[in-house]
């Protein structure tokens, strides 16, 4: 648009339509795969690790890294085989550490992000990592195996079996719970009970009377229960980004993320692996 100015004109330009531009940083969960659990009473598997910031720095221009680990197999050996442990899950530098599979028979729980719990009678828990959940739970007799660690809290070590508490987050805008380990399977008993999972997907141990043990919930990195046969498989993991919706989005993304606008942030929510670019 022009304008008179003392018997001349100046130009000045306006453009109503200026892009967005491009977040600088962003605010991050990264769940790993949980681990599966183990036979024979065995250990529940313990959770996928959990890490979360924010004022991470992303670059624009180059695609960034999004893997969503798969959780582990659950041990169907009641020899030495136990639960398998969950992958890794990864956000650009960020990775998550899969949760330690559920001991059995002669094998011991292994360690993660969270550790995995132990048979009945193993004396000693899955070591969980440091910053992303917590040790599995020992083994009792004749109660059973110990719950796998979760994110919050270690997995149980009195004899009750549970699974132990994942951790909340509210990053999609709705407090949700995370990274729960699974609870430990029972010596045979016609009067056992399912040991809950902890809260963040954590499976349930079997009850030793013919009830299975259940696998963990999918993109939760819940741990899955361990059995008095066969464990259950641990749930797969979840990457999840937001930013204020004030800067521009993505310029693409593979991995089919759900993306929601709400609450003055843009979130990107993937459950299998793709990747970003702004």
């Amino acid at each position: 648009m022009s304008q008179r100015y003392l018997g001349g004109f100046i130009t000045a330009s306006f453009n109503p339509l200026a892009p967005e531009p491009a977040p600088s940083t962003v605010e991050y969960l990264v769940v790993a795969g949980g681990g599966g659990g183990g036979y024979d009473a065995g250990g529940g598997g313990g959770a996928g690790g959990f890490r979360t910031a924010s004022g991470f720095a992303v670059s624009t221009g180059s695609a960034i890294t999004v893997t969503v680990g798969a959780g582990g197999a659950g041990s169907t050996s009641s020899g030495a085989v136990a639960g398998s442990n969950g992958n890794n899950s990864v956000f650009s530098s960020i990775t998550s550490n899969g949760g330690g599979g559920g001991g059995s028979n002669s094998a011991g729980p292994a360690g993660g992000g969270s550790g995995g719990g132990a048979r009945r009678a193993q004396t000693s828990g899955g070591l969980g990592t440091a910053g992303q959940g917590n040790d599995g739970g020992i083994g009792s007799s004749p109660a059973g195996g110990g719950g796998g660690g979760g994110a919050g809290e270690a997995g149980d070590t009195d004899g009750v079996r549970y699974g132990g508490d994942g951790t909340a987050s509210s990053i999609t805008g709705t407090s949700v719970f995370y990274a729960g380990g699974g609870g430990g399977g029972s010596e045979p008993s016609p009067s056992g009970t399912l040991a809950p999972g902890g809260d963040g997907g954590g499976g349930s141990g079997d009850s030793g009377n013919g009830t299975s043990a259940t696998a963990g919930t999918a993109n939760t990195g819940g741990g899955g229960g361990g059995g008095r046969n066969p464990g259950a498989a641990g749930g797969s993991g979840v990457v999840i980004i937001r930013y204020a919706d004030s800067f521009a989005a993505a310029v693409s993304t593979t991995g089919s993320p759900t993306i929601t606008v709400t609450g003055g942030y843009r979130i990107y929510q993937w459950a299998s692996s793709g990747s970003i670019t702004f």
